[in-house]
């Protein structure tokens, strides 16, 4: 089990850097610079005389989307299969880690499919948000595997389990509207902040305004629950530092995305802002892990702590 769970945990940090690569190339519209899939121009390995010159891409531009496939597809893919079969080979110490391997394959075939989506439809913000979405419930299957491979907390009340779930879906459904809100060309639909316009709720008449109120609506969501979390967690303290840690981490947030309006959205602090996001969707993972632990009684949970 310690050799699952130090793969799991590289997983889990090429899976957050590669998300965040995918916001970078979001930020600065590389996501169709490679206009084919999987190869890119027709080569596995594009060189800067492969790119014609009247399709507009920078090669730096051209080599962020690649570097992004090529981690994915030669680094990430591969590993990620190895933690299935290395998971399919703890069942006897951990019953349940068959369920996650098969879990783990089938969001990353999905995952592979919907890269090549979001290429063939031009990157549109649907395509691009559930390209996000699969990969962040990955990192989540990640997060559950690294939890189960080290001895389980204490059971948690169903109040806090509900609470913790409640709020990973808030904080996915945020991170999922943020892309929609980016390739939507919608960051700046709501001029001022914290109000929308200078209203409580505005005119929802206009489609980006919706969207970019609807993905404030999501963050002010998970901020409260993120609270209410905070307020549950202080009997607990393995949760109470996971949740306060988020919190922190959150107010940094919150700064951010006012400076992304304020600042007439700089790439760097729109970067920064998903970066931080999707660290904060990482800790609230392993919250809702561990507090949603297997039960003594029917997982051999002992065997782990002389792993």
């Amino acid at each position: 089990m310690t050799a699952l769970r130090w793969t799991s945990l590289v997983a889990m940090v090429l899976t957050y850097g590669l998300i965040v690569l995918g916001a970078w190339v979001r930020a600065t519209g590389s996501g169709l610079s490679c206009p084919d899939w999987p190869t890119c121009y027709g080569h596995w390995v594009p060189l800067p005389s492969d790119i014609p010159p009247e399709v507009g891409y920078s090669y730096l531009q051209v080599m962020l989307e690649w570097v992004h496939r090529l981690i994915a597809g030669v680094f990430l893919g591969p590993l990620i299969l190895v933690i299935a079969i290395m998971s399919w080979r703890a069942r006897d110490r951990q019953p349940r880690m068959p369920a996650y391997a098969g879990a783990l394959v089938v969001l990353l075939l999905i995952q592979a499919g919907l890269g090549g989506v979001t290429v063939l439809d031009q990157n549109s913000p649907w395509s691009v948000a559930v390209h996000l979405g699969t990969a962040l419930v990955l990192f989540s299957v990640l997060c559950l595997i690294f939890v189960r491979t080290q001895p389980q907390p204490d059971p948690v009340g169903g109040g806090t389990r509900t609470l913790v779930s409640v709020v990973w879906l808030l904080a996915l459904g945020t991170m999922v509207s943020a892309a929609m809100v980016t390739k939507s060309g919608a960051a700046l639909a709501c001029s001022t902040w914290p109000l929308c316009d200078g209203a409580l709720i505005p005119d929802l008449g206009d489609p980006q305004i919706r969207l970019n109120f609807t993905h404030r609506l999501l963050a002010l969501g998970t901020g409260l629950g993120v609270l209410a979390l905070a307020v549950a967690a202080r009997p607990l303290p393995w949760l109470r530092t996971l949740i306060w840690l988020a919190a922190a981490l959150l107010a940094v947030e919150i700064a951010l995305g006012a400076e992304v309006v304020l600042g007439e959205v700089d790439f760097h602090v729109a970067l920064a802002h998903q970066a931080l996001g999707v660290l904060i969707f990482a800790l609230l993972s392993l919250a809702l892990w561990r507090c949603h632990g297997p039960s003594r009684e029917t997982d051999a949970v002992h065997g782990l702590s002389h792993a």
